[in-house]
């Protein structure tokens, strides 16, 4: 698909390694979306080539000398408009909350497969033909997460918040239970916690959250635990901390 005045994307390749510049060069080749117009082994190389070639798309590594990724990507949220669309495409899975808070289009793991580079270019074509469409009434915004990008495998995945579960503290990791399949992610049950839209998830324990809609009743012992009894069948024992808002769920 090329955009909308029917051209392919404009595409920079940024990135330290050569053999990773090539191996870029060769997927895109295949994929007709896309036009590479030029390469930068460096960020501040590639700000010099985006300032002077206005493209489309930047298929952009994140550690790299002078000036990495994420500050490349910065500068151009602070400086420039419009600006290109970019895919991050880098070893590491770590920077992938701060990339979708900049925010990119998509965040890939090298070795980049091909069909997952062509699903990102894909998404960047369509949300410039988005862009011509006719404005609809304003949706009122919210400060919550929509989705969230998890490692698995060699890729990342975008999950809906809304499909989202429960949620399981596991150490350093948080376990995102979807269905039948779940993902970990590196952060705290805190900071997911203040991520998630509080009509839509509850935190029962210090160490689990779980879609409200997802719970069926409230139980407790002689002892006067009490405990949550969600859809599955499975029992969630609620804190004493966390106790007041699931009993105010009742009362509603």
């Amino acid at each position: 698909m090329a955009d909308q005045l029917g051209s392919p994307l404009r595409t920079l390749i940024i990135d330290d390694e050569p053999l990773a510049i090539e191996r870029l060069m060769s997927l895109c080749s295949a994929i007709s979306e896309v036009s590479v117009i030029g390469t930068a082994t460096n960020g501040k190389m590639g700000l010099d080539l985006i300032q002077a070639l206005s493209p489309d798309l930047i298929l952009l590594d994140i550690a790299m000398p002078e000036m990495d990724g994420m500050a490349l990507a910065q500068t151009l949220l602070r400086e420039r408009a419009p600006r290109p669309a970019i895919i991050f495409v880098t070893a590491f899975d770590a920077f992938a909350v701060e990339a979708f808070d900049l925010p990119a289009a998509d965040y890939l793991l090298k070795p980049v497969a091909p069909d997952r580079l062509q699903r990102a270019v894909a998404r960047v074509s369509s949300l410039r033909l988005a862009k011509t469409e006719p404005v609809q009434a304003p949706v009122p915004a919210n400060d919550y997460a929509e989705e969230f990008w998890v490692p698995h495998r060699s890729e990342l995945v975008r999950i809906a918040a809304t499909d989202i579960d429960r949620i399981d503290a596991e150490r350093d990791y948080m376990r995102l239970s979807v269905g039948a399949r779940s993902y970990l992610v590196h952060q705290t049950i805190s900071t997911l916690e203040a991520r998630l839209d509080p009509s839509v998830f509850i935190r029962l324990h210090r160490s689990v959250i779980v879609r409200r809609d997802r719970i069926q009743g409230f139980g407790h012992d002689r002892a006067g635990a009490w405990h949550a009894e969600l859809v599955d069948g499975a029992q969630v024992r609620i804190g004493r901390t966390y106790l007041p808002t699931a009993k105010a769920m009742i009362s509603r």
